[in-house]
């Protein structure tokens, strides 16, 4: 039985500003080196990552189907671990090339076909909307003190409190709610 693997692989930008088909059969490459047949590569997207993974903050993602022998496998991990121009890569197993993708790949196959060129590094997707104290979002890491003086004057509050009011008594020192009292 043939097994299909669909793999995510983030490419360094550097390598896809410089031609894209280079990038991708340094993917390919390394699968067929394995033993793996490639039955689509293609560009997904580009994107700004969550968290910098070897220095660089955006990436290229290529999306690949492919067959190869499972053990195979973990020596191909290790190729794109040691590979600098491949950031991050992810493989699972499917039952099946999703349908559509055939078209995905012949628009990239086109010769009109230009992929974008990636922004840099550093290069900003959306402005950050301040949040209600005037400071940008990624500032309120700072903001980790007491929390306490903020639910005092939650709006609301004094309707609650006077319903459920409390007198201590006297002698035992133990609550006593205004209706035990009358």
């Amino acid at each position: 039985m043939e097994r299909i693997y669909e793999g995510m692989f983030l490419i360094d930008n550097a390598v896809v500003r410089e031609d894209w088909n280079k990038a991708k059969s340094i993917v390919t490459g390394v699968l067929e080196k394995h033993g793996g047949q490639v039955l689509s590569a293609r560009r997904w997207d580009e994107r700004r990552l969550a968290y910098p993974m070897k220095g660089k903050n955006r990436a290229t993602f290529l999306l690949t189907y492919y067959n190869i022998p499972a053990e195979n496998i973990p020596a191909m991990r290790r190729d794109f671990e040691l590979n600098e121009q491949v950031l991050r890569s992810l493989e699972l197993l499917v039952d099946a090339v999703p349908e559509g993708e055939a078209e995905h790949v012949a628009a990239e196959g086109a010769s009109d076909f230009k992929v974008p060129t990636p922004p840099d590094d550093d290069h900003v997707d959306f402005v950050e909307e301040p949040d209600d104290y005037g400071r940008d979002r990624r500032d309120r890491r700072d903001d980790r003190g007491d929390r306490g003086d903020r639910r005092d004057s939650r709006p609301g509050d004094e309707e609650k409190k006077e319903g459920s009011e409390e007198k201590e008594s006297k002698d035992a020192g133990q609550p006593v709610s205004a209706s035990e009292e009358n």
